[in-house]
């Protein structure tokens, strides 16, 4: 059942005409409580409020697959424009960026001359810039663009998804690179990927603990409370300095959590999005773990000593209107398609 509720979110995040259905929709469907607004006014807010709990962030500018050059060049000005926020606001607050948001799918050489762009203004303000990893097929091209930013910039890493068979070798390349380690969000091939959780588990767990072994600093992307708890007596029993990692959460998950670390004396990040091209984002995060959904009935519809809200944003209702919307679209393109023909 588990891997039937992930295909199908992840089959509606990667369906282009339920992505524009949703803009219409807007945050009515209950993406606010885990995307922080359109703008980067909104998100601002959000990063202070978190600054404030002793919280850092990173910060997503969804989007991705453009193909329009058009369409990537606003990406990389508005990223730039984030850039320079954060540094007028003194935020403590880092980036998070997708290259084929910046023209990946449309040239290489284009895509490496956005990010040249992002990574000046980046080192003048000394704020590190982060490249998510994404969908498998975009994988090794997104290490060579790395490899070619990183001759000339130092402040730029990427992700490791522990889901991949190939991920320790790639991190044994990267040892000496800023990393996060993520479990992965995708739907990918057993030929290249875990089909189980015990063994992306087993493999997060093996990969983050080489990394705080070595010298570079980690980010450890997780919810899941026993690698947390697990990872937390292994720095304890090597010794190993809380400065050389951090943990890090999404934005609207585990609340709690996230300020116990932090309290706790871990340095801890919240990853957190902002943007109108929420849908494909809210959908693979219901779509990581079947946990996740509970966490958002749980969130949206309890308060944290267990009573029922009264007044909550229907994310479960969001779930199924996003489910009808589906069937909805489907029953049109057919409509659309009979009548063609």
């Amino acid at each position: 059942m588990a891997n039937i509720i992930r295909d199908f979110f992840i089959g509606l995040s990667n369906n282009r005409l339920l992505n524009t259905q949703a803009k219409k929709w807007g945050f009515s469907l209950g993406a606010d409580k885990f995307v922080a607004g359109t703008t980067v006014e909104s998100v601002m807010e959000a990063v202070k409020e978190l600054n404030q709990q002793g919280i850092s962030c990173t910060l997503d500018n969804l989007g991705e697959f453009v193909s329009d050059k058009t369409e990537a060049g606003q990406a990389k000005d508005k990223i730039i424009r984030l850039l320079n926020t954060i540094h007028e606001e003194n935020a403590d607050c880092h980036l998070s960026v997708k290259l084929t948001q910046l023209g990946l799918d449309i040239d290489q050489d284009y895509c490496i001359g956005n990010m040249r762009e992002i990574l000046s203004t980046a080192k003048q303000h000394d704020i590190f810039v982060n490249i998510d990893m994404e969908d498998y097929a975009h994988y090794d091209e997104t290490l060579e663009v790395l490899n070619a930013l990183r001759k000339d910039y130092d402040h730029v890493g990427t992700v490791i998804q522990s889901y991949l068979y190939r991920a320790e070798d790639d991190l044994e390349n990267l040892k000496d690179t800023r990393i996060r380690i993520v479990k992965g969000a995708y739907k990918e091939s057993e030929e290249v990927a875990y089909p189980d959780k015990a063994s992306i588990d087993h493999n997060f767990l093996e990969l983050a603990k080489q990394r705080l072994k070595g010298d570079a600093f980690t980010s450890i992307g997780t919810h899941d409370h026993h690698i947390i708890n697990e990872l937390k007596a292994f720095v304890e029993e090597n010794n190993i300095d809380n400065d050389k990692f951090e943990f890090q959460m999404l934005y609207g998950f585990r609340n709690d959590m996230q300020n116990k670390l932090a309290n706790e004396g871990y340095n801890f990040c919240t990853y957190i999005p902002f943007g109108d091209d929420w849908f494909g984002y809210f959908m693979r995060r219901l779509a990581e773990r079947p946990q996740n959904i509970n966490l958002v009935l749980k969130d949206t519809f309890y308060t944290e000593d267990n009573k029922l809200k009264k007044g909550p944003v229907a994310v479960g209702g969001a779930v199924a209107a996003v489910s009808a919307l589906a069937f909805w679209c489907v029953k049109s393109n057919r409509k659309k398609n009979d009548a063609e023909e």
